[in-house]
């Protein structure tokens, strides 16, 4: 069963934030509601404990001045004082009843009607005309029990007063508690619901993110289809477009490339040719100055296949055509070949060559890995100016075979350094040499490098004050493999 749900990213957020807002606001507004019918609970007491104790106070002053103005008629017998009796009677019962609620909530009610007819039994008494003195007397001392009487309903008041305090305060921890269980329980609810609405929404600005990052590493084989809110699906949509478009570009530039690449292959292989022809003296024999523009015709010639194949090379990978022949060989005398095809150009240079290669076998492909020690060297006798020192240098490891190139040319500048493996990409520094380069050289480099599974860096170190190229090739077999001599 699908819950529906909003289908624009905006509305998915709204939504998020009403659910989660939604029992934060719930416990808020019972919270205020609980704590309003305690602030009205207590405001009750308040009143009802001031009232009664004002109550009592005055219930106490009447019962006091009957109980003295009674004391001065049995002594004077005077007339007036009855009058002032009966007065003060009339004030205690309007006192009763007027505390009737209070004492009713007490359940006093039987006590406080006792009160009033134990005072109007006492004035009765004392309000006879013939009354004795003995009877007087009777009658002033029924005021000590009914004051006891009195202090007992001031002591039931007091008691139903903080009967209702102690309830007061139970509501209160109640309500701390249950806000304490909601608090307690909202918490992680709100958690779980971000986290739901957080993957909902992040879940698609990730796929988004991973194919922005697939277009950068100009992975347009795989398709872009994204999952979630309308808006992020369209943009999805424009990515997938983007996609096909680059792709298509991507198809064009190395049909472009291979037809050119092959086009240029013709008339120069007749130039080869021609310039073989003129060296071996097919057509007569060559002085000193004739053999030596011969020479350079050749070494240009060949500098010119070299940049043909590498586009070649370049296009190939592009569209993973190409695969590796894996086969053992040994890397010096691979190493030597390549510094002997190019002795001219380092001659012309008056460039020094330094091999410190180890005699041994590895296991790759023959072909690619030339191509890498041509365009590093090539690479290099580019930007070592006259009389410079080229250095290649390779060790064996535990797992794998480190190749280095190092030189004296001019280096490559920082700002440059994050983009020199880019295809076409040629930096601010004059080249040297008659050819220039077209920018792919290191580019096929990282290609080949990484279809062996290994490793081109460009170091920072003091040892070159050139460029200080530096690869690694794993291995899968042991590093005591019998090493080849090869005469150098």
């Amino acid at each position: 069963m699908k819950f529906p749900r909003p289908r624009s990213l905006n509305g998915l957020i709204l939504v998020g934030f009403a659910i989660v807002a939604l029992p934060l606001l719930v416990a808020v507004v019972w919270g205020v509601v609980n704590l309003d019918r305690v602030a009205e609970q207590s405001e009750e007491l308040v009143s009802t404990g001031i009232e009664a104790a004002d109550y009592n106070r005055r219930i106490n002053e009447q019962l006091n001045s009957m109980e003295r103005v009674s004391r001065q008629f049995q002594v004077l017998k005077n007339p007036d004082s009855v009058q002032i009796m009966r007065q003060d009677l009339r004030a205690f019962a309007n006192l009763i009843t007027d505390i009737a609620p209070i004492v009713d909530e007490a359940d006093a009610t039987m006590l406080a009607a006792s009160l009033v007819e134990e005072a109007r039994e006492i004035v009765t008494t004392l309000g006879k005309p013939d009354a004795t003195d003995a009877e007087l007397a009777a009658a002033i001392a029924l005021f000590s029990p009914l004051r006891h009487r009195v202090e007992r309903l001031t002591n039931v008041l007091t008691a139903h007063v903080d009967g209702k305090l102690s309830a007061l305060q139970e509501t209160a921890r109640n309500a701390q508690r249950v806000s304490a269980w909601q608090v307690a329980a909202l918490v992680p609810g709100t958690i779980v619901l971000i986290a739901i609405f957080a993957v909902v929404v992040a879940r698609p600005i990730r796929q988004i993110d991973r194919a922005i990052g697939q277009l950068g590493e100009s992975g347009f084989s795989r398709p872009i289809e994204i999952k979630g809110p309308t808006d992020l699906e369209r943009l999805g949509r424009q990515l997938e477009w983007l996609r096909l478009r680059l792709l298509e570009l991507a198809q064009e530039k190395n049909k472009f490339l291979r037809h050119m690449s092959h086009e240029l292959k013709t008339p120069l292989a007749n130039i080869r040719e021609g310039t073989e022809l003129l060296l071996d003296g097919s057509v007569g024999e060559l002085d000193a100055p004739q053999r030596e523009v011969t020479d350079i015709l050749r070494m240009n010639g060949l500098k010119l296949q070299q940049l043909i194949e590498n586009l070649l090379s370049f296009s190939a990978w592009q569209t993973k055509s190409e695969v590796l022949t894996m086969s053992e060989f040994a890397l010096r005398a691979q190493v030597i070949s390549v510094a002997k095809a190019q002795r001219l150009a380092l001659k012309a240079a008056n460039i020094q060559l330094k091999l410190d290669v180890d005699d041994i076998i590895v296991i790759a492909d023959q072909d690619k890995i030339r191509t890498v020690i041509d365009n590093l060297l090539s690479n290099a006798v580019k930007f070592t100016p006259r009389g410079g020192l080229i250095t290649i240098r390779a060790t064996r490891l535990v797992k794998s075979f480190v190749l280095e190139f190092g030189d004296t040319g001019p280096g490559i500048p920082a700002e440059e350094s994050p983009r020199i493996f880019e295809a076409f990409f040629q930096g601010r520094r004059e080249q040297g040499g008659q050819v220039g380069g077209t920018g792919i050289g290191l580019s096929v480099v990282l290609e080949c490098i990484q279809a062996h599974e290994g490793l081109v860096e460009l170091i920072d170190s003091d040892e070159f004050p050139g460029a200080h190229f530096r690869i690694h090739i794993p291995q899968k077999q042991d590093a005591d493999k019998p090493k080849l001599a090869v005469n150098g």
